[in-house]
């Protein structure tokens, strides 16, 4: 079966580590690349001819859509899929205007993401349902989904951890290692091992990367690179 070969270019290099190693855990898709800036991102595409392109909107250097525009030209078999947080009608229509095949935001950056990948890969265009209507309504402003009392399904699970294991939790999405959590958090290794054991089993998960796609779907390293920004 051949795998979806995909270029991630995004400057925030927690969030670009934490797509890299969901979007390889799947069979179907193989990360060929990264860029951390607009024109690495450009020079990436035409070296590499990827199937698919993860492009962040804010990048230094040049920006996401102008990337986008001279991709168009350096990699016209490569299909540009936003990655974004800005949940924006101006950004989105100038987006699709320049060539775009897709527009996801980061805090949805779990299913969806796969689901959108594997779309715009097959020949298809990506868009949530409000920001389809955006684009049919263009003289309405954007509304975003209804907002619910609920929690989510992760966020509910995630109301199941201590304190102490969701500090655990959030460090390990961020790529620390035990030894480094330990230090941080002043803990022996061992405790860490145990709070981090808990941890998996109360939320069901098996695996690293399993750890980041839900941290990836509860926003949690989106918020983060939101922080970092300000």
């Amino acid at each position: 079966m051949s795998r979806v070969r995909i270029l991630l270019a995004d400057d925030h290099a927690v969030l670009q580590a934490g797509l890299e190693a969901m979007l390889n855990a799947e069979g179907d898709m193989q990360v060929i690349g990264t860029a951390g800036d607009g024109h690495a991102a450009v020079r990436q595409a035409a070296l590499l001819q990827p199937d698919v392109i993860l492009l962040d909107i804010n990048m230094p250097g040049i920006n996401g859509l102008d990337a986008l525009e001279q991709m168009r030209t350096q990699a016209p078999g490569s299909r540009v899929l936003i990655l974004t947080m800005h949940d924006d009608a101006q950004y989105l229509r100038q987006a699709m205007a320049a060539g775009a095949a897709g527009y996801v935001l980061k805090q949805s950056a779990g299913k969806e993401l796969l689901t959108a990948i594997r779309t715009v890969w097959q020949g298809g265009v990506y868009l949530h349902p409000v920001h389809a209507r955006v684009l049919a309504a263009p003289n309405q402003p954007p509304s975003a989904p209804a907002a619910s009392d609920e929690p989510s399904d992760a966020a509910k699970r995630f109301q199941l951890l201590s304190e102490r294991e969701a500090e655990v939790f959030e460090l390990v999405a961020l790529g620390y290692r035990n030894a480094e959590i330990a230090d941080k958090l002043a803990l022996s290794v061992k405790t860490v091992e145990t709070y981090k054991s808990r941890m998996m089993d109360k939320l069901g998960l098996q695996t690293r990367t399993a750890l980041v796609r839900f941290a990836l779907e509860l926003g949690m390293l989106q918020k983060t690179e939101a922080k970092e920004d300000a």
